[in-house]
């Protein structure tokens, strides 16, 4: 009876310093006061931890602690990467060529959520004060989906740098052709690789492949490129890897479609840090005689 009496006081006692050492350990954890408000703190997609949002946008996006890239807007890539000033070209091609149930009020709704007419943007701008045509995607439109309109503004992009002897950058970001299109999405790839081909026999083409660049894109004009850079742990690819795997029934490495991993078996040529990828952008037009 004694023996079991002791054994209950000293689970109460056990249970007791239990108690004690995590209100200690709540009262030194670092915890965001109530009185901040949401918008000034960031959770880092990566590793969850708390950034101030005013460091972590002036630090593009790239998390101080675990190096996550978040994804940008196209627009904030723009400002990332070109000089002051910059000529937004192929606004007024709109096209929507079939009926798709629903499609109209989803375009809407991405037009509303993101200020933009489309999920992809083409610019004449300067890089250090080189001209280059440059085209950013934009994953917060419909995922960066590449339907008409966005292939017929890459295509009239390519043509304007062949035109006019200018190098030519894509930034890609993309989970696909839209399904909402059809066929027609998937015409945009063969379209896009020809623009490219004939533009390819004079001009210099970078791809910058972004997290994720899946799908059509990956397979079509994001692997044309003379040099193709990624950004750390993007990742890019065809199919999904769930797909494949059920596909081959065999297990895939952990670190299949990064960035990390095509930069091994040679698809990509560099990974560069957003930090240093304007300089770097500049560096290798300045190589290849752009002035």
């Amino acid at each position: 009876m004694e023996n079991s009496f002791n054994k209950r006081k000293q689970e109460i006692l056990e249970f007791n310093t239990a108690m004690e050492e995590l209100n200690l350990r709540k009262k030194y954890a670092p915890q965001v006061p109530k009185e901040i408000p949401d918008d000034l703190i960031v959770k880092c997609p990566g590793c969850a931890r708390l950034i101030l949002k005013d460091n972590y946008i002036l630090d593009h996006k790239v998390c101080p602690y675990c190096n996550h890239h978040g994804r940008l807007t196209s627009r904030e890539r723009i400002i990332d990467v070109l000089d002051l000033g910059y000529q937004e070209l192929f606004t007024r091609i709109k096209e929507n060529y079939l009926d798709f149930p629903d499609y109209e009020n989803k375009l809407e709704k991405a037009k509303k959520a993101t200020g933009e007419d489309e999920s992809v943007m083409c610019v004449l701008g300067k890089i250090n004060g080189i001209s280059v045509c440059v085209g950013v995607m934009d994953s917060f439109f419909m995922m960066g989906s590449m339907g008409s309109v966005c292939g017929e503004r890459i295509t009239k992009l390519i043509e304007y740098a062949t035109e006019k002897n200018l190098p030519l950058i894509l930034f890609t970001t993309s989970g696909g052709a839209r399904m909402q299109e059809g066929v027609i999405s998937l015409f945009q790839m063969a379209k896009t690789s020809q623009a490219l081909a004939r533009f390819k026999e004079k001009g210099l083409y970078i791809a910058v492949l972004t997290d994720p660049t899946t799908g059509g894109v990956s397979a079509s004009f994001a692997s044309l490129a003379d040099i193709t850079i990624a950004e750390p742990n993007a990742l890019i690819g065809f199919a999904g890897k769930r797909v494949i795997e059920r596909t081959i029934k065999e297990t895939l490495p952990k670190e299949f479609q990064t960035a990390e991993f095509l930069l091994e078996k040679g698809y990509l040529d560099m990974i560069s840090d957003r930090k240093d990828l304007k300089n770097t952008l500049s560096t290798l037009l300045k190589l290849h005689n752009y002035k």
